[in-house]
């Protein structure tokens, strides 16, 4: 990322403004100079939870994104800082910090539902972040993980009965970290200490049952296990005591909890080194550019009433990127051949040559821009554009060797034509003087470089020109007989016979010469287009592993802690049978 887009600090990416989201053109115009890969981090929660401040440590820095010490929420829409990423060099980390969900000033959901599906789907990791410990409360607080499915749209056209299956959105899903504030619990299950990330799999346990309870208890656990496979849990205990809580901007790291700020360095650390780059479909990258394009496209499917589709947006852009490869591919040929290409050329086939070495270069640059290039339609029109320009630089050349060819003859036939006027070849022996006149002429324009491929054919034209001066001056020199005269007019036609041959011969060489730069052309884009699709196979193929991967270790997870549950039971079942066995049975008394 150039120096001049680093930002010194937040930038509103899309203002909340009366219910309506509107995307920023300042923001959008720094996005569009990111051409490095980014790495996007958005985070949401309640308001007044202390998101701000842990962007602002991820951004190195303690003021940044407004904190706010009022029961009211700061953060409106969602704003970004793009900071060079402190782990990964030449990617840049965009940070997306959200306004506050639940805020009662709003007086409905309907927007934080958009605002969470946004952060959803432009970041590479997304952070949940809230208070306390992770009991149903908090869970029925993540309510709006449960509408996803009614918020995004994978596919264009869902399947035939109009679900979409998770994997669609785990494909493009980002990772999932949760953040528990002002944690005060001990991290222990039975007797044991566990993890943070043990802590988490623990609270999203489902519940045997299909009572209306166990539903409205499994459903959100659910919807997180399907997904986000991938799932981390950080706690942070209170960083200061409750009056000082609106000064975090101005304290430094000594007057915290040692305890806190420990864990958010943890958190910090692990974000930097595990967020993953914003990944699409096929492993697209997301440049600043690309992540522009999908702020538009989402913002404008919901302020049109449609739900944001994951594949509309990446066939729009993928429709500006294709244009702009089309566009890329051009300017390079043209570049090109301006600098390597002097009219005329000598031969067509050197053109034609040239034309092919530029041409594979710009189908290379179009190649290496392009994706998802539905039925090869933008390589249809490189194609295209690439044989009108081919058709263009032949006319030109044409052009050219005609200019001058003609500049040639005209300055070298020029004593010819003054020994014409001057009458000098118009008498006794002046047929044979004004032919070998023509002859050395003849060899001086031959013997010129750079003619180009109308040299022979200007020449017959000129010659031709001059065929009634060439007869008047034969039927006048009386040096020759009538039968000479004859012998010679039919040498004359037959040389005129003998070069029509020979421009209808060349003219066929360059037809076929044509025919075969089409036929390379041709193969040439079959060649890059098929390498190319090898390519998007592979990248296809691993995407899918990766999916399937996530999916089964979700379902090995679920599996093993049936196996689990199922042996906890069996074991307090024999348990149980070993005490009864154990108890001393009564004696019964005879009288």
């Amino acid at each position: 990322m150039a120096s001049e887009t680093h930002m010194s600090g937040p930038e509103c990416l899309i203002e909340n403004t009366n219910g309506r989201l509107l995307v920023n053109p300042k923001a959008l115009k720094i996005l569009s100079a990111i051409q490095q890969p980014v790495v996007v981090v958005a985070i949401v929660g309640l308001y007044r939870t202390g998101k701000s401040y842990l962007m602002n440590k991820l951004a190195g820095k303690n003021k940044g994104f407004s904190l706010g010490s009022t029961v009211q929420s700061h953060t409106k829409g969602i704003w970004m800082w793009c900071v060079p990423h402190p782990k990964k060099p030449e990617h840049t980390l965009v940070l997306l910090d959200t306004e506050g969900l639940g805020d009662v000033e709003k007086g409905d959901n309907q927007n934080d539902s958009w605002i969470f599906a946004l952060a959803i789907l432009l970041s590479s990791t997304f952070v949940y972040n809230s208070m306390g410990t992770i009991n149903q409360q908090a869970m029925d607080q993540l309510h709006y993980v449960t509408e996803l499915t009614d918020r995004i749209r994978a596919k264009a056209s869902p399947d035939v009965d109009g679900v979409e299956d998770s994997a669609d959105f785990v494909s493009f899903f980002p990772d999932f970290v949760w953040t528990l504030r002002d944690f005060s619990l001990d991290l222990e299950a039975d007797g044991q200490s566990i993890t943070a990330d043990e802590y988490l799999e623990n609270s999203l346990k489902l519940k045997k049952g299909t009572s209306q309870k166990d539903k409205n208890f499994n459903l959100p656990r659910l919807c997180i296990r399907k997904f986000f496979p991938k799932k981390k849990c950080f706690i942070f205990d209170r960083p200061t005591d409750r009056k000082k809580l609106g000064q975090l901007e101005e304290l430094c790291d000594d007057k915290l909890d040692p305890e806190f700020v420990q864990q958010a360095a943890v958190f910090c650390s692990y974000i930097f080194r595990n967020s993953k780059t914003k990944t699409l479909s096929g492993g697209i990258k997301v440049n600043g550019p690309r992540l522009e394009t999908l702020v538009q496209t989402y913002v404008s499917a919901i302020n049109s009433g449609d739900l944001p589709c994951m594949e509309n947006a990446v066939l729009a852009l993928s429709e500006i990127e294709n244009t702009a490869a089309v566009k890329k591919a051009i300017a390079h040929y043209d570049q090109q051949m301006d600098q390597k290409l002097q009219l005329p050329t000598e031969t067509l086939q050197e053109l034609l040559d040239l034309h092919r070495t530029i041409e594979k270069e710009a189908i290379e640059v179009f190649m290496r821009m392009s994706w998802k290039d539905i039925d090869h339609l933008f390589q249809k029109e490189l194609a295209a554009q690439l044989d009108k320009k081919r058709d263009d630089f032949c006319k030109k050349n044409l052009k050219a060797s005609s200019d001058r060819c003609s500049a040639l003859l005209k300055d070298i036939f020029s004593p010819l034509e003054e020994g014409v006027k001057e009458g000098i070849y118009s008498k006794p022996g002046g047929y044979r003087l004004f032919i070998e006149k023509i002859q050395e002429l003849k060899k001086k324009y031959l013997q010129e470089p750079r003619k180009g491929i109308q040299a022979e054919e200007i020449l017959q034209e000129y010659l031709k020109s001059k065929e009634s001066v060439t007869a008047a001056i034969l039927q006048t020199d009386q040096t020759l007989s009538e039968k000479e005269k004859l012998i010679e007019v039919e040498r004359v036609k037959a040389e005129s016979a003998q070069a029509a041959a020979k421009m209808l011969e060349e003219m066929q060489i360059k037809n076929q010469q044509m025919m075969e730069q089409k036929e390379k052309s041709y193969q040439e884009h079959v060649k890059q287009l098929t390498e190319k699709m090898e390519r998007d196979r592979a990248q296809l193929l691993e995407e899918q592993e990766r999916t399937l991967s996530l999916k089964l270790q979700e379902q090995g997870r679920l599996l093993q802690e049936g196996f689990q549950e199922e042996n906890r039971r069996l074991h307090e079942e024999i348990q149980n049978l070993q005490k009864k066995m154990k108890k001393p049975r009564k004696q019964c008394c005879l009288s």
